[in-house]
């Protein structure tokens, strides 16, 4: 009954948030609900999401990404350059070679050097921002290919393309990790790593794997946000490796490995967009954002780990008593 609560929650847990969420702010704003304002909160948050898609491969291999911020800015700053250059198709290739190579590095210094996740990432978070900082001397630099823009700004059946992008990508990388071999060597891997050498996974491989799709999904986020701003910002990514894990707690995946879908991911960026806008529309001051969703990690986390709370909520019912043959007798 517990495994079934815990996997129950996990799964509805951020459906539930959003909904929650949801309902109180079309009561508290009416333009909550139009078409208009619910494309904007999926406008804005198509690049959170995307990192958090490759977050969540990761984290499910109890592992973590700090470095998907850096490597957004990093990427698009090489793509900015390399458009003026050699124009589009190059831009776009150098930009995604260059988010996979970053997430090689990582996943090297991850299964090589035996280094934990967290400081392998840190180190290199703190090197590729200071890289892109050397790059631009820390002035962002402009971008005026009207087709490259089109990523970030146009629209396809009233929807904006970075919409598009997201859920295409979410969809292809949620069908690897739900129904592909790979993705079950990385559910495996991240269950029990031993467990799955011994099994004949190559683990070291699955690691690496998992880190190159994080870094490639955060370049093509990269793309997203230059294009809308039309320019390749050097801090473009600051901060956002805390949205992206945030959207993956909350989307119910385990810091302890082995369990999280894309699906789950997807809602989690979702309750953080509505929350954002949702705090835009009633004029709350921007300072307080990071509290609101400092405490909806929390009540994630908590969620996560005190289900058996919930399992004391639900009134059991008793045993019917087995009769005896003495008792038969009567009956």
């Amino acid at each position: 009954m517990t495994s079934k609560l815990k996997t129950v929650a996990g799964r509805l847990r951020a459906v539930w948030m959003l909904l929650l969420v949801g309902i109180v702010l079309s009561v508290a704003s009416p333009v909550f609900l139009t078409p208009a304002n619910l494309l904007n909160v999926a406008l804005a948050t198509s690049v959170a999401a995307l990192l958090a898609a490759g977050q969540t491969y990761v984290i499910i291999l109890s592992e973590i990404d700090l470095s998907v911020g850096s490597a957004l800015g990093f990427s698009a700053v090489v793509t900015a350059l390399t458009l003026g250059t050699y124009g589009l198709v190059p831009a776009l290739a150098a930009g995604l070679a260059t988010g996979a190579a970053i997430g090689l590095i990582n996943g090297l210094l991850v299964t090589r050097t035996r280094m934990p996740s967290f400081i392998a990432t840190l180190a290199t978070m703190s090197v590729f921002a200071g890289l892109t900082l050397h790059l631009t001397s820390g002035n962002p630099i402009p971008v005026t290919d009207y087709d490259f823009q089109g990523i970030g700004q146009a629209r396809f059946a009233g929807v904006p393309v970075p919409v598009w992008i997201m859920l295409v990508a979410f969809g292809i990388f949620g069908f690897v990790l739900a129904r592909t071999r790979f993705g079950r060597y990385v559910y495996a891997t991240g269950d029990n790593v031993e467990a799955a050498r011994l099994s004949g996974i190559r683990v070291h491989r699955v690691k690496i794997l998992a880190f190159v799709i994080s870094g490639v999904l955060a370049s093509l986020a990269g793309f997203i946000i230059t294009a809308r701003l039309s320019t390749a910002q050097p801090t473009a990514g600051a901060g956002l490796e805390l949205d992206a894990i945030a959207a993956v707690i909350i989307g119910g995946t385990s810091l302890a490995g082995g369990r999280g879908t894309l699906l789950g991911t997807l809602v989690g960026a979702l309750v953080l967009g509505v929350i954002d806008n949702g705090m835009n529309l009633l004029d709350v001051s921007p300072f307080l954002q990071d509290v609101v969703k400092g405490l909806v990690i929390l009540l994630a986390v908590f969620l996560d780990r005190n289900v058996d709370i919930l399992r004391r909520l639900v009134p059991r019912r008793a045993a019917s008593p087995v009769p005896t043959p003495e008792l038969a007798q009567h009956i």
